[in-house]
């Protein structure tokens, strides 16, 4: 046990891809949390991995191995962070108790499935934190947040895909949209974002912008809007003017290192 800390103090990081992960690991240890990870083959860095103090590793679908680390880790709190990829959602193998789960659900996407594993570990007396929990610091407030000066016309198609992507996500469609001179481009939907800004970039041409919300009423605990160093390479890639957040919902991954990204690409970051 580090630095003293009891079991007690242990935050059960469940553990996807990307960046996400280690910088609520990193901002947890700062916090002067225990950090226990369940990784999931595939899809989580060894970065993360080496920055705990204890490692379940499991495949995706093994809700019984990940309710019985959980318990084992002492953790009373949780978090979930990063990205699964939906091939392998969809692919999974699922366990017995994860089989039980999906057969009670009517509706299978993020927000039931990662509903219904809450719930089954606020059964084991573990409770699911907000994602944004240790990452105030990194989350987009109102306004020029990074890049080049905004002008009139985009801040009209970003206001216009705040308003679009809105409903667009209320209707669980998707919570990322492409817009060019008031005419939606593409909607991101199975895909995922960065598909969905390619297929709108080249339908634009360049000049089109990005606005990324969270759902009416989101569920905190999972599945943030995040941008990140790779969304803005594959917004530059697609010739992306300008990319709209929601402020005080959005996590910028890492905050430092998307700004510089977004000087260097010449693409505006703007809190919606």
């Amino acid at each position: 046990m580090m630095g003293g800390l009891m079991p007690a103090d242990a935050l059960f990081l469940i553990s996807g891809s990307g960046d996400y992960p280690r910088l609520v690991a990193e901002s947890a240890r700062r916090a002067g949390r225990r950090v226990v990870v369940a990784a999931f083959e595939g899809e989580t860095s060894a970065g993360v991995e080496a920055l705990a103090d204890e490692v379940y590793r499991m495949k995706v679908g093994q809700l019984g191995k990940l309710l019985d680390a959980a318990k084992k880790s002492g953790a009373k709190e949780a978090l979930m962070a990063g990205q699964i990829a939906p091939g392998n959602l969809f692919n999974l193998r699922p366990d017995v108790r994860a089989l039980l789960i999906l057969a009670r659900l009517k509706e299978r996407n993020a927000e039931t499935l990662f509903g219904a594993v809450a719930g089954e570990l606020a059964a084991v007396g573990v409770t699911l934190l907000p994602a944004t929990t240790f990452l105030d610091e990194h989350l987009a407030g109102a306004g020029h947040v990074a890049g080049p000066k905004p002008k009139p016309r985009q801040i009209a198609d970003l206001d216009f895909g705040f308003r679009i992507a809105k409903e667009t996500s209320r209707l669980d469609i998707g919570q990322t949209v492409i817009v060019k001179n008031g005419t939606v481009l593409a909607v991101e939907a199975f895909e995922g974002t960065n598909e969905a800004i390619r297929r709108g970039g080249a339908l634009g041409r360049g000049g089109a912008v990005l606005v990324k919300v969270s759902k009416p009423g989101q569920d905190m605990r999972f599945d943030v809007p995040v941008v990140g160093t790779k969304t803005l390479e594959v917004a530059a890639e697609a010739k992306l003017l300008a990319i709209g957040v929601e402020a005080g919902a959005t996590i910028l991954l890492d905050r430092k290192r998307v700004a510089e990204s977004a000087r260097a690409h010449g693409i505006l970051i703007y809190g919606l």
